[in-house]
Formats: structure tokens, C-alpha cells, sequence
């Protein structure tokens, strides 16, 4: 009985969201002030005092939105800094030089434009952007949201400069860099099936009246060629750096890989024209400048040294607490890439008022939905509903737990609109459930990190952006169908390859 109670507040958040299409920033609030009342009546978490508890999550949700926001903040900025400059328009134009094949232009903007603007921005921003550069190629505008929406989703797991791991790590409390690593490892499962599924897209004949459209094959060797440019650096980045650079910087170095093999076979009497290296390393000067900064915060050692004893941690009675460390934030990096990279550019600082603004608009509803759903989280976790959950679940479920460990945070990110969402939302659940079972909290958490990522193909908020910037408003229903089997695929392949890891761990 008292985990069908624990269970209320997710129950309600959810069905609210479904059922009677609440805003997740409303329906979190509904579901925290039913697990209020619970907490006080059923549950009453031990206390010397009520009011000094209540305190304690307030402060514990606030300070860990505000850390959050942090990064978003800035990181909207400079993509709103960087449209405005024109500089995605330039990539895409080069990119037409750089290959006379439509299909292989095409899966180059979905799949690596995708990832870097997820890597840099996230909140989804990719789709939206890129599936009018897609359009502007001659593709229909379905088949242009589709390659939109399943490139970036390999990208999410590490979105925004690591923002959904972060979110996690701050909940568990777990080592960062063994997180990074495991999400990493698994993630490259998933962005396999979903090269598999761009591809058959980036193939798919004309589906409109559209001149145009992509229906010669892309090569195999291209697409194993640009999954493995976005793979290696991918992988090694989360493994030796963290989480801020594995999607951004796996984008980065990926489509530099892809260039050099394209031009390296590229017949000379049909090269194409120059690239204009210069003009495109000063259009993204900011991005430059903010891969450059992580690496050196991480790796220049009387630097890295002295800014990490700039960490500040806070504690209260009760378990409540949290750390930053303001100087080696990733919104401290970017606004100061976007601060540094403005002046390489040549633009007066006067121009990032209105992006700024325009940024902070644009996340305040983010903002509401985020403290709602990180104090649900905080009052589940410090009121014992997620012990009380847990404790019911593992009996039900079992080994069979890394199976479902995914569709967890699939449906998290479905319901929200947002992989960081869901992680705040299941991390707490993922990691009790993985102490309970014997199971490495680190894979775990990352199965649902994963799972969380690829909900993105799926979740309403995505697909009404993305139809909606190509003039698909109201075809939302049948861009679900199309993106849900690359999501099922998915996380059928997550959940098996995070159950073979589980058990070559044990």
C-alpha cells in the first residue's frame, strides 16, 4: 500500500501530462503538492523540525535549478549570438561544396550539425534548426524532420554541454567521470541503430510534390565513415574529459574527420572548391574557444589546480547539501567563450543584450518546470517514497531491471519534453533500485541516461518544434509514428547491451 501511495505523485505528474495535456511545469506542481501531503500525513519523514526540513528541499531544489540554468542560460545566448551571425547558414553552404551528393549533404547536416547544436545548446534547438537547412536541399519536409530529429538524439545523453548528466550526477551524487564513460559506451549502441535508421531515411524516395529529394543511397562506407568520425572522439572525450565536450567536441572533430576523408577522395578534376577554413574557424570562434577552455580547465595542471579549490559546498541537518564550483562551470565557460568569441568576431559586446534577453524568455518556463521537478524528486528521495518504491519494484522486476532501466527514461523524456527532466525525475529510483539489486550504479544510471536521451525522438515538445519551423503544424501524430521504431530499436539494444555489461561486471 505505501508504495502504491509513493507512487501517487509520479502517477499524477504523468497522467496530467497525458491525460489532461498540463504544461510539465504545472503538472510537477500538482504532483509536489500531492507528495506534500503525503510526505506529511503517510510517510512523515523524521525531522527535529517541519519547518526546517520544508527549508532544507526548497533550498536543496532551488540551488540545483539554479546550477542547472547556469548552463542553459549562456548556452542559448551563444545560439541565438550564433543565428543571428548567420554562421549555421555558412556551414550548411559549405557543406554543399564540400560534396555533389544530396543524400551524403543531407546526412552530413543531420547528422552532424544536429549533434553540434545539441552539444551547444540543447532544449531543441538542433531539429528545429536544421530541419529547414534540410528543406532548403530539396527534401520534403517530413523526411527533413525525421533526419533532423533522429541525428540529434544521439547527441542528448551529453546535450548542453553535459547538462542531463550533470542533472543526474547532482541527484546520485555518483562519480561523474565513471558515469560519463558508461552513458558513452552505451550511447554508441544507440547512435549505430539510428545511423542505420538516418540512413534508410536520408535514401527514402520523395514522399510530396517536392522537385527534389534523396532518393539515391547514401553509401554504407559514408555512413560507417561519419558514425565512427562522431564515435571515436565521442568516446574518448567522455572517457578523458567528461561530460561537458562528448557530443559538442565528437561533432566538432567528427565533421573534421569527414572533411579530410571526403576531399582526400574526391577525384581532383571534380574537387570542390575551398572551404574557406579561415572564415569558418572565425564564424564559430565562440565554439572554438569553448572546447579550448574545458581542455584547458581540465588538463593544464597549475590551472586546473587552482580552480578547483574555488569548490564551494553547503550541508544542513537532515542530508541536504549540494557544491558547485563557480570558476569550472560550464555556464561560467560559456559565457565566456560567448564573451571572448564576440570580439573575435568583431561584434560590440552591445549585441548579446537582446540574446540574452531573448535566452532568459525562453527559459522561464523551463525554469518553473525544472523546480517543479527537481523538489518532487528531493521530497520523494528525503520523505523515503523512493525507498518505499524501490522496495516494491525490485521483488517485481528483478534481473530483468537493466531491461527496463531505458524505458524508464524514455518515458521521462516522452512526458516532460526533456532528458534532463526524466533523470531528475527516475535518478533517484535508477540508483536505489541498483543498490537494492547489487547492480553497478553506474550502468544503470546510465541505461537510463540513454533511454532519456532517445525519448527525445518521440516526446510531443520535439516533434511540434520541428514540424512546426517546416509548416508540418498538426502532423505531429504522424511524425510520432515515423520516429517511434528507431525508439523502440533503441532502447531494445540499450537494454541488451547494458544487461551484457552488467554481467560482465559481476
Amino acid at each position: 500500500m505505501q508504495a502504491l501511495l509513493a507512487a501517487l505523485p509520479l502517477l499524477a505528474t504523468l497522467g496530467l501530462m497525458l491525460g489532461a495535456r498540463w504544461s510539465a511545469g504545472r503538472a510537477a506542481g500538482a504532483g509536489l503538492a500531492l507528495g506534500l501531503g503525503l510526505a506529511l500525513s503517510v510517510f512523515r519523514p523524521e525531522a527535529a523540525s517541519l519547518p526546517a526540513w520544508l527549508g532544507g528541499l526548497a533550498l536543496e531544489a532551488g540551488f540545483q535549478t539554479a546550477t542547472i540554468l547556469w548552463i542553459l542560460w549562456p548556452a542559448l545566448a551563444l545560439f541565438h549570438h550564433q543565428s543571428a551571425a548567420g554562421s549555421f547558414q555558412q556551414l550548411r553552404e559549405a557543406i554543399g561544396r564540400l560534396t555533389p551528393s544530396p543524400g551524403l549533404q543531407g546526412l552530413l547536416l543531420a547528422w552532424f550539425l544536429s549533434l553540434f547544436l545539441e552539444g551547444a545548446a540543447g532544449f531543441g534547438t538542433s531539429a528545429a534548426i536544421v530541419a529547414p537547412l534540410l528543406v532548403a536541399l530539396g527534401l520534403p519536409p517530413l523526411q527533413a524532420v525525421l533526419m533532423a530529429l533522429v541525428g540529434h538524439a544521439a547527441g542528448v545523453a551529453f546535450g548542453a554541454l553535459g547538462t542531463p548528466l550533470l542533472a543526474q550526477q547532482s541527484v546520485t551524487g555518483l562519480p561523474l567521470q565513471p558515469l560519463a564513460t558508461h552513458t558513452a559506451l552505451l550511447n554508441a549502441g544507440a547512435a549505430a541503430v539510428l545511423m542505420v535508421a538516418l540512413r534508410r531515411l536520408a535514401r527514402a524516395p520523395r514522399t510530396d510534390a517536392s522537385p527534389a529529394g534523396l532518393a539515391a543511397p547514401v553509401p554504407a562506407l559514408a555512413a560507417l565513415a561519419a558514425l565512427l568520425a562522431f564515435l571515436l572522439p565521442n568516446l574518448a572525450l567522455a572517457a578523458w574529459v567528461g561530460a561537458e565536450l562528448p557530443t559538442l567536441g565528437g561533432a566538432l572533430l567528427g565533421l573534421g574527420l569527414m572533411v579530410l576523408g571526403l576531399r582526400a577522395v574526391a577525384p581532383r578534376a571534380e574537387a570542390a572548391p575551398p572551404l574557406e577554413a579561415a572564415g569558418l574557424a572565425r564564424a564559430f570562434a565562440p565554439y572554438l574557444l569553448l572546447v579550448a577552455l574545458v581542455l584547458a580547465t581540465r588538463f593544464l595542471p597549475g590551472l586546473a589546480d587552482a580552480l578547483a579549490a574555488a569548490e564551494w559546498q553547503w550541508r544542513l541537518d537532515g542530508g541536504f547539501g549540494g557544491w558547485v564550483n563557480p570558476l569550472l562551470h560550464p555556464g561560467s565557460l560559456l559565457l565566456l567563450a560567448l564573451l571572448l568569441g564576440c570580439r573575435v568576431q568583431g561584434r560590440p559586446l552591445a549585441s548579446l543584450a537582446p540574446v540574452f534577453r531573448a535566452s532568459a524568455l525562453r527559459l522561464l518556463p523551463a525554469a518553473l518546470a525544472l523546480l517543479a521537478m527537481l523538489a518532487l524528486s528531493r521530497l520523494m528521495l528525503h520523505a523515503g517514497m523512493v525507498e518505499a518504491l524501490q522496495a516494491a519494484t525490485v521483488p517485481a522486476v528483478g534481473g530483468a531491471w537493466p531491461m527496463a532501466a531505458p524505458a524508464l527514461g524514455a518515458l521521462g523524456s516522452f512526458v516532460t519534453g526533456s532528458a534532463t527532466a526524466s533523470n531528475l525525475l527516475f535518478a533517484s529510483l535508477q540508483l536505489e533500485t541498483a543498490h537494492e539489486l547489487g547492480l553497478p550504479a553506474s550502468l544503470v544510471l546510465a541505461a537510463q541516461g540513454v533511454g532519456a536521451a532517445v525519448g527525445n525522438l518521440v516526446c510531443p515538445h520535439n516533434l511540434v518544434a520541428a514540424g512546426a519551423a517546416v509548416g508540418l503544424a498538426g502532423r505531429e501524430g504522424e511524425l510520432l509514428r515515423r520516429t517511434l521504431p528507431a525508439c523502440l530499436a533503441v532502447l531494445l539494444t540499450t537494454g541488451v547491451l547494458a544487461a551484457a555489461a552488467i554481467a560482465g561486471h559481476t
